[in-house]
């Protein structure tokens, strides 16, 4: 019988260049010599905050300025369950110390060659890469050269991340606008995932597909792509996508959208009361622009996605 998980407040220091900290456990301590994100046992009755801020003064001798709830996961060790609390920090003062750990590294979440890793931080690290922008395709509503135009610029400006979704294209136009996204994708290192549609992602060699909340429905097994997003609009569907082995959730709508007229927006509130805890980094979607980010990650969100928002025009 699982113990009752202990709760622990992790944090994820992030500079601007975007590399991690991570440090190597001490020598006195269980799994020593273990690489992993700094952090400590929350005290009963202490706010999960505090006790990081009191955690990361003690190890790493530096105060949290800015720390954006992140994701939460339960593992089981031989010698104990711990529920997990990350926090993205992306401001801190000082410069961190190892007082506590053996040693200190930053290194970037994609290229962590570091060993041996704590078990319960390698899916962290995974989940750590995914970009802050989610961008949706409009090629069926821009015209496809426009669209191509766009696309390459915002691949330029720092694009990383990007779904197919082309509901109103037969599907020969839809495989040559994803074969064309794909090969701009590449030359800088984004992603592209294709909306529902598996087989198309195998056959353009895309790097996965993002499932609708009727697949999750039906889906008894995570499609064998490198990755899976899933589309969300409730808590059971969020646990159900964590529960298939996304790798990551879109949830909204948090606004009301032109697109779906008839969907109840979410809202920012109801919004961090479902993200709030899940296990798998969640994107904020539905009427979103650029400036929503700050809000969305004050509220557990992992980024945003956007249809119209990501290809307004803007200075890259």
């Amino acid at each position: 019988m699982m113990s009752a998980p202990v709760d622990v407040a992790v944090a994820v220091l992030i500079r601007s260049d975007g590399a991690a900290l991570l440090a190597r456990r001490p020598e006195s301590k269980v799994y020593s010599g273990y690489w992993e994100f700094p952090g400590g046992k929350v005290e009963p009755g202490e706010p999960v905050l505090d006790a990081l801020k009191r955690e990361i003064r003690e190890e790493l001798g530096v105060e949290i300025g800015r720390a954006y709830p992140w994701i939460t996961r339960v593992f089981v060790y031989p010698h104990a369950t711990v529920r997990l609390h990350f926090h993205r920090v992306t401001s801190w003062q000082g410069e961190p110390r190892a007082l506590d750990h053996q040693a200190i590294a930053w290194r970037r979440p994609d290229a962590v060659e570091l060993g041996p890793l704590l078990p319960a931080n390698g899916p962290v690290l995974r989940a750590l890469s995914l970009p802050s922008e989610y961008a949706i395709t409009r090629a069926g509503e821009l015209g496809e050269g426009p669209f191509l135009s766009r696309l390459e610029a915002r691949l330029r400006g720092g694009l990383r991340l990007v779904q197919v979704r082309e509901k109103s294209l037969a599907r020969e136009a839809l495989t040559r606008i994803a074969g064309r996204v794909l090969a701009l994708a590449r030359a800088h290192g984004a992603k592209v995932l294709v909306n529902s549609d598996v087989e198309l992602a195998r056959g353009v060699g895309l790097d996965g597909v993002h499932l609708t909340a009727e697949q999750l429905r039906s889906l008894s097994a995570r499609p064998d792509v490198p990755w899976c997003g899933a589309s969300c609009h409730s808590s059971e569907e969020l646990r159900r996508a964590e529960a298939l082995g996304a790798d990551f959730a879109v949830l909204g709508p948090v606004h009301a959208t032109p697109s779906h007229p008839d969907a109840s927006p979410l809202g920012w509130k109801r919004f961090g009361e479902i993200a709030n805890g899940a296990s798998i980094p969640v994107y904020a979607l539905g009427g979103i622009v650029p400036g929503d980010l700050e809000q969305a990650m004050s509220c557990g969100a992992h980024g945003i996605a956007m249809v119209r928002g990501a290809w307004e025009m803007r200075e890259v």
